[in-house]
């Protein structure tokens, strides 16, 4: 953890097509079209009210027509009720439709990286994927809720307004829309600047994100207290979020006089066209009535409403389409791993395990290129057991991740029971294979809920059987509050022994025929780990075992061992055949009990 987050400056995405943002809309056409008619409903009923305040000024005023009047004041209220009662549906369905496009579009990134292969998050930073679902989609959700129906609404607002000012005067009408070509220029610009500094808004987001999912976490507050560096994180924070205040007041103010100018301007309009009409009139050609006059000056008011929010929408998409990229640079990630488009199907799985020819190198935007492991072969019949031992970075933990299509071969291919691994569906592999890694992962939740994590329809009964068969379930017993005790972040309030056998509990619960051991031991006391390794034992009875061997002392009875040296295999063999052949293995096992174990 770095204790001041250096960000790079935030690359460029690729410009966004609306096109491809109008069809998250697609599902919801229907609906779409319920509010589209709600608001030209509202519009064209909103447009009779400036005719009727021109009747009763030009007629029923003037000439004392009061019933006249009273119909026309009551037609002005009844337009009142519908275009409110009209706004409010339309309010509640373009807020529905905003809010599922928000929900697909959040669970598409969540799915999508689900498919990602390790090496994806291996090189990013958590922060930044929370960053992306949380911030970027959050940061959409006024555009996305409001736009559809406020483009629509505008819109015709706009149309209506501008249709019903010609039908009063079209020379009128000529003079209020001289200025709007400037406008929508201005918009653009102002939508344009906005846009860039969105983009640097939302990376500095995501670096804040990083700190905090990094630096105050467990593992984070230990590191930063013992190392007496708490003061250098506050500053570096305070430093992180100084600068997300000044994209934040630049982002609110970009644009904001040159708006200011477009809503001056347009405000300015009635008075303008009463300083025409004056003009007119003082030269003996009135262009209008008085009623014809204050109805017009009333649409332009009601029209300078919907073409600011109009200007101000472009605005606000222009400004969303960097969070859009952001989004769509997710979604367009190549999944790496694919299911296959007609997996085959499995029966009663025996666990025969076969790596032919098989090769493995990173993808070439990983930071280690370098071709992994090569012409691997190795059978592991069903039931028996099989070791992989090597120095660090030969290759060990990958090739038992093959099994189980954590990564994928670049050459040859690992069968299970004569089928290559590619050709099964997610599920039946899961179900076939499973892993206890070496770094076993607990969820902020209870020990019950961590366990059913790999079968949910567990009973009590059989979490305590799981539980008794990996040594731990007098432990769980003793706890305040038994299985429903939480084992907090990360499984903090287990010491790491008692956390790899939560892991095989969950391992056997899960009770798949090929098991990959990624074996955890190295860093255990000798107690704790006999008792793990008890466990394991338990554990790997009756199925196909796949142990990736950091302390050699645990791999004795194996069946077969397999030495990895630069990617390959260098030998093979049991214990006794490689001890008597005084290779590289014997090399390992001499080092390996050399080294004192680790103290409680």
């Amino acid at each position: 953890m770095p204790p001041a987050a250096a960000h790079p400056a935030a690359a460029p995405h690729p410009p966004v097509a609306l096109r491809r943002i109008v069809q998250l809309f697609r599902p919801y056409r229907a609906r779409l079209a319920a509010v589209a008619a709600l608001v030209c409903l509202s519009s064209v009923v909103a447009m009779a009210s400036p005719f009727m305040l021109r009747a009763v000024l030009d007629d029923a005023l003037p000439h004392g027509r009061t019933g006249l009047l009273t119909l026309l004041v009551a037609g002005m209220v009844a337009v009142s009720i519908l275009t409110s009662s009209f706004g409010v549906w339309q309010t509640y369905i373009s807020t529905a439709v905003g809010q599922d496009v928000m929900h697909d579009l959040r669970s598409a990134v969540y799915a999508r990286l689900q498919r990602m292969p390790l090496s994806f998050f291996t090189r990013t930073r958590t922060g930044e994927v929370q960053s992306r679902i949380a911030n970027d989609i959050g940061g959409m959700q006024s555009t996305v809720t409001s736009t559809a129906s406020s483009l629509v609404s505008n819109v015709t607002t706009v149309i209506a307004a501008v249709i019903a000012m010609i039908a009063l005067d079209w020379r009128l009408t000529v003079v209020s829309l001289l200025m709007l070509p400037l406008f929508v220029w201005i918009s653009r610009r102002v939508g344009d600047e906005r846009r860039k500094i969105t983009a640097q808004r939302q990376h500095q987001l995501a670096g804040m994100s990083a700190i905090i999912e990094e630096s105050l976490s467990v593992s984070g507050i230990l590191l930063s207290r013992t190392m007496g560096r708490s003061s250098a994180l506050v500053d570096s924070f305070a430093r992180e979020s100084r600068e997300l205040v000044d994209l934040e007041i630049r982002s609110n103010m970009a644009g904001r006089w040159r708006q200011s100018t477009i809503q001056i301007v347009m405000s300015a309009m009635p008075a303008v066209i009463y300083w025409v009409a004056g003009f007119a009139v003082a030269g003996g050609h009135p262009l209008v009535s008085i009623g014809t006059l204050v109805a017009f000056t009333t649409l332009q008011t009601s029209l300078l409403r919907p073409m600011v929010q109009l200007l101000s929408t472009g605005v606000a998409v222009q400004s969303s389409l960097a969070l859009f990229g952001r989004i769509f640079e997710y979604l367009d990630l190549e999944p790496g791993i694919r299911e296959p488009a007609e997996p085959v199907a499995v029966g009663t799985v025996r666990g025969d395990v076969r790596f032919e020819k098989v090769g493995f190198a990173y993808p070439a935007d990983f930071a280690d290129e370098r071709e992994v492991l090569r012409d691997i072969d190795i059978t592991v019949p069903a039931g028996t057991s099989l070791a992989i031992v090597g120095e660090t970075g030969s290759g060990k933990t990958t090739l038992g991740y093959l099994v189980a299509r954590l990564y994928d071969v670049t050459s040859g291919r690992v069968t299970l029971d004569g089928t290559d691994v590619r050709a099964l569906s997610f599920a039946d592999l899961a179900e076939a294979v499973g892993v206890v890694s070496q770094e076993t992962y607990l969820f902020h939740a209870s020990v019950a809920e961590n366990l059913r994590f790999a079968k949910p329809e567990a009973t009590r009964e059989q979490l305590h059987d799981a539980a008794r068969i990996a040594r731990i379930h007098d432990h769980i017993m003793s706890l305040p509050e038994g299985y429903d005790t939480t084992v907090g972040e990360r499984g903090y309030r287990f010491s790491g022994g008692e956390k790899q056998r939560l892991a095989v509990a969950r391992a056997v619960l899960r009770d798949p025929p090929v098991l990959v051991l990624d074996e955890a031991t190295s860093a255990l006391d000798a107690r704790t780990e006999q008792d793990v390794q008890a466990a394991v034992d338990a554990l790997s009875v009756d199925r196909t075992t796949i142990t990736i061997a950091h302390r050699l002392s645990t791999i004795r009875d194996a069946d077969q061992i397999a030495v990895l040296a630069h990617g390959r295999v260098v030998e093979r063999g049991t214990h006794d055949e490689l001890m008597a052949a005084q290779g590289r293995y014997a090399a390992l096992v001499s080092r390996d009990d050399a080294v004192p174990y680790a103290s409680a």
